[in-house]
Formats: structure tokens, sequence, C-alpha cells
């Protein structure tokens, strides 16, 4: 029988600031900060010690180099499935993308290299953001992109990278993190599933991504799946930089009713939404008549390496992002979606059942699939687990 996640030990995680299992039998303790801020003069000045043979790093993401070097990091010591198929294969545009919006610090994004080969062996990045937890705006830090060289697993560097970020952070009079695994640890604030809609039903079940379904054959799994060709709703078409302050007040109005989210301002909606290919697409739907635009609907590109396969070496998978629906029925906004993301050539589309992802996913044949999302958030108490559609935050 496996252990609960409750009664397993986390040596690293029960020093930190996060909210910890036995606080379930506490009834007094409030939701909210764990620990005070301090002043950042206070806060450790110098880096966490290393083992010997190891030395930090800046990580320039403006720099050629430094991209092609955390890139082949990332692309083969990255997230991998549980049957070690598919690993995350984030493209440079993409990581650059994730790694300077508004008000970035470049000292956040930390590297730790062998000192006699100066290869690069282990990665950590912060990026700030504002989110709201319940009615407190909080300016955080959004952890990301945690990963150490797998001949390396051993060496117990992942606490010391997060111990590290989190003093850079501190020195920035910073105090709050959101964060989110595929593992469960103390403890999590929302856990939400993954759901998956075909968009190339024979590629996916060649990689072993889909099964055929019992008594179904190829060619009516494909006719299932089958999408039209041309979009459906008046107005739909890609957004651009003129729609930035219709889309953040769209968006605002929107992520008010979740109980965790993001607070975007106009820069960091034309940051994070305008398309940017091969990174992100974003649609508008602007009503004909009036000019207004009453609906917003959003993508990201995260392909996966396919591992040990002959025949495919990419499986092209967007994930859903933001969406918002005004005006137009929301199955009808995102089957329009899917059709531009087919049209783009994605095999898979992807998408976590929070917001209001739910009232589209069984509709538009999305399936359940195995992988589950785990949200945290650092020197923060929440002491009730949000429900996934209590929750408004996409990380990447």
């Amino acid at each position: 029988m496996r252990a609960s996640p409750e009664s397993k030990r986390h040596q690293f995680w029960e020093t930190q600031p996060v909210g910890q299992y036995r606080d379930k039998e506490n009834a007094d303790l409030p939701d909210g900060s764990i620990e005070p801020a301090t002043p950042p003069s206070e806060v450790k000045q110098e880096p966490y010690n290393l083992p010997s043979s190891y030395e930090w790093c800046t990580c320039d993401v403006n720099s050629e180099d430094a991209m092609a070097e955390i890139y082949a990091l990332l692309t083969n010591n990255y997230v991998e499935d549980d049957d070690n198929m598919f690993r995350f294969d984030y493209s440079v545009d993409f990581l650059r993308w994730a790694l300077r919006p508004p008000g970035y610090f470049p000292n956040w994004h930390i590297g730790v290299r062998a000192k006699t080969s100066k290869k690069l062996v282990a990665f950590i990045t912060g990026v700030p953001a504002r989110i709201r937890v319940k009615e407190s705006v909080i300016n955080m830090a959004e952890i990301n992109f945690l990963c150490v060289h797998k001949k390396l697993r051993s060496k117990r560097l992942a606490p010391v990278l997060i111990k590290e970020v989190t003093r850079r952070v501190h020195l920035e009079n910073l105090w709050h993190a959101a964060y989110t695994a595929g593992v469960v640890l103390p403890t999590p604030v929302a856990t939400c599933q993954y759901w998956h809609r075909s968009l190339n039903p024979k590629k996916l079940i060649d990689v072993g991504f889909s099964r055929l379904g019992a008594r179904n054959t190829m060619s009516r799994t494909i006719r299932l799946y089958r999408l039209p060709r041309e979009t459906v709703t008046p107005g739909f078409r890609a957004m651009e930089r003129r729609d930035v302050a219709k889309v953040t007040a769209l968006l605002r109005g929107y992520l008010a009713q979740f109980s965790v989210a993001p607070v975007f301002t106009e820069a960091d909606v034309e940051y994070w939404l305008l398309p940017l290919e091969n990174v992100v697409n974003s649609y508008v739907v602007e009503n004909p008549e009036s000019r207004e635009v009453t609906d917003f609907a959003s993508f990201y590109t995260l392909p996966s390496t396919v591992i040990g396969n002959e025949q495919y070496s990419v499986l092209k998978a967007a994930y859903s992002y933001y969406n918002v629906s005004g005006a137009t029925p929301i199955a009808q906004l995102m089957n329009d979606v899917l059709i531009m993301a087919k049209r783009c050539d994605y095999d898979v589309f992807n998408a976590l059942d929070i917001m209001h992802n739910e009232d589209f996913l069984k509709e538009l044949k999305f399936g359940p699939g195995d992988g589950h999302l785990h949200y945290y958030l650092y020197n923060y108490r929440m002491k009730e687990a949000l429900k996934p559609a209590e929750l408004g935050l996409v990380l990447l």
C-alpha cells in the first residue's frame, strides 16, 4: 500500500514556511503569511554553499550562448512523464518569453556550473508577478524551471537551488512565491487535472500518447476528432496591439471571481498575451457592428520530445492559457481555438480543469489524462485547499 502524502517525511519542506500537513489539526491558524517580512539588509548576503566542485552563476537570458546552454540542460533533463516516453522541450524563444516579463530581475536566473568543465548542470528561475489571494494582492515571485542534470540527482542540489532563489527574492524585499509541481509536497493549495483533446489522433496513438479504444478503428477515431476547416464566430481574429486595453479590462473582470489569480496591467497583457510565433497564440472576438471586444482566448506552445520512437521525435502540444467567454458560448469559442491549433499543425490541445474550463472539456471531446498539477504558495497558508474551478492562475 502506498503511503499518503501526509505520512511521508519531507525533510526539506518541513523546514520551510509553507503550509504543513500538521497545520490541519490547528483550526486557529489564520490564512495569510507564515513568516513576517524582514529588512533586506538582514537577509543572508552571501550565496549558499555548494559542494566544492560546483559554483554559482547567473544565466544571461539575453545571450545566445547562455540560452543554448539552458535549452540543452532542460531539453535533456527536465520534466518527463511517469513512463519516460515524453520530455518537455521548451524552445529558446519560449524560455526568453517566460523569463523576461516587465520588471524581471536578471539575477533570479540562477545556474550551477561544474568548476572544472564550466558545464551548466543545474538551473532555477524566478520572475516577478502580482497575484491576488482572496482579498490580498501580493507581489510574488513565480518559481520555475528547477532542473538538475540526471547524473547529479544524488547530490541534493535541488534544496540548495530553492534556498538560493529564495534568498535572492528576499533581497528584493519580496516574501512570497507561487510554483507548481507534478509531485505532492507540503501542502498544495489546489490540485488540478490535465485534459487532452486529440488533434492528430493517428500520431498520438503511434507514439503511445493515446490508445485506440476497444472496439474502435483508426478511421473511426480520426473521424471522431475531425474539426471543421473554418471558424464560425463572427469577428473571431488574432489579437493585435490595439486590443491590449480591451483585453486587459476583460481579463481583470473575469479573473476577479477566482480565489487565486494574477492581477494584470496593460503592460503585462501586452507582454504575455500578444501573439508570438510558436510561443503564444491569442484571439479576440470583435463585434462586427459595435467594434467591442467581447471574448478572448489563448494558448501557449510547449512541445515534448518523443523518447525512443523511430518515426517521430517531437509532439507539438498547445496548452490552454487564459480564456474569457463574454458574448460567445465558451464551447463555441474554444472550438474555434481548436480549429486554429489544428490549422497550425498541433498534435494535441491540453487544458487544466481550472477556471471555467470544465464548461467545455467534455463537450469538445477532451479526455482526462493521468497527469495532475499541484499548485503551491511559499510563505502563505491557506487552511482550505481550493477546488480547481476556484483557481484563476496559469503558471508556465
